[in-house]
C-alpha cells in the first residue's frame, strides 16, 4: 500500500504559495498597524516622495536646494507637478498601478533634447482594437491635463503669494543667520522654477499631441478629429496663467 501521510504530517505542510501569501498578508497589515491613526510606515515615508523636483530644478542649473522642510503646500505643489513633469502615456499599463515615481532631469539641462514624435510614434504603433481608440486615447490624455490644470495653477499662485510674504519678512526677522537667509531664498527659487518646468512640459505637451493628430488624420481620416484639435487647443490656450514670483521680482508667463 502507498505511504499515506499521517494527518499531523499533513497539517505540518504548507504549500510555497500558501506561504507568500501569509507573508504578505503579515506585511499588509503589519504596515497599518505602525501607522499614526490608521496612516501607513510607507504613506509617511512617502510624504516628500516629490522633493526631488524642487531640488532637481535648482541643480540643473547650479543652484543649491533649501534645506528647509517642505509646507503643506510646497508639497502639494511638488505632487501636483509630477503627473505633467512625466511625459505623457509613457509608461505601461501595469507601471499605472504600482507607480512610477522615478526622479527625472530637469529640461534645462544640456543633454535634455525634447523628442515632440515620441507620443505620436508611441501611439500609433501600439496594438489597438481600431483607429477610433487611438483617437480615443489621445483625447482621453489631453483630457487629463485639463482637468490637473486648475489645481495646479491655484496652488502655485498659494505658494507664489506666501513666498512674497516669507520674502519681505527676512528684512524683518530678527537673528536671521546666513544658513536660514539662503535656504529661504533657495526654496523661492526652487517654487518659481518648478512651475516654470510644468509651464514647459505643457508647450512640449501641446507640440506632441498635434504632432500626434496630424499623423493619426494622415493614417486614419475621421471626423473625430476635429473633437481632438479643439481640445488641444483649449490646453494650449489654458496652459499658461500668469504666477506672480516673488523670488525673482517677475511674473511666470508663458504662451504655448
Amino acid at each position: 500500500m502507498p505511504d499515506i501521510p499521517s494527518a499531523d504530517r499533513v497539517r505540518g505542510r504548507r504549500p510555497p504559495f500558501a506561504i507568500i501569501l501569509i507573508g504578505l498578508s503579515a506585511a499588509v497589515l503589519g504596515g497599518c498597524a505602525g501607522g499614526d491613526l490608521g496612516r501607513t510606515r510607507a504613506s509617511a515615508l512617502n510624504d516628500d516622495m516629490h522633493r526631488w523636483i524642487g531640488a532637481e530644478a535648482v541643480n540643473s542649473i547650479g543652484r543649491r536646494a533649501s534645506e528647509f522642510q517642505l509646507t503643506d503646500n510646497e508639497r502639494q505643489l511638488r505632487d501636483l507637478a509630477y503627473p505633467f513633469i512625466e511625459p505623457p502615456h509613457s509608461r505601461p499599463a501595469w507601471k499605472s498601478v504600482f507607480g512610477d515615481y522615478a526622479p527625472m532631469p530637469a529640461p534645462w539641462r544640456q543633454e535634455i533634447r525634447f523628442d515632440r514624435t515620441a507620443y505620436g510614434r508611441r501611439l500609433i504603433d501600439e496594438p489597438h482594437r481600431s483607429h477610433a481608440s487611438r483617437y480615443a486615447q489621445l483625447m482621453e490624455d489631453v483630457r487629463d491635463d485639463l482637468t490637473r490644470l486648475d489645481p495646479f495653477f491655484t496652488t502655485a499662485a498659494v505658494v507664489a503669494d506666501l513666498d512674497g510674504k516669507r520674502k519681505a519678512s527676512l528684512t524683518l526677522v530678527s537673528g536671521l543667520s546666513a544658513p536660514e537667509y539662503s535656504d529661504a531664498i533657495a526654496r523661492m527659487k526652487e517654487n518659481r522654477l518648478i512651475v516654470e518646468w510644468v509651464q514647459q512640459c505643457l508647450r512640449q505637451r501641446v507640440a506632441s499631441y498635434r504632432w500626434a493628430l496630424e499623423r493619426l488624420v494622415i493614417h486614419a481620416p475621421d471626423d473625430i478629429a476635429a473633437d481632438a484639435d479643439r481640445l488641444i487647443s483649449q490646453l494650449a490656450g489654458r496652459s499658461a496663467p500668469a504666477v506672480a514670483s516673488p523670488a525673482e521680482g517677475s511674473v511666470v508667463v508663458s504662451k504655448g
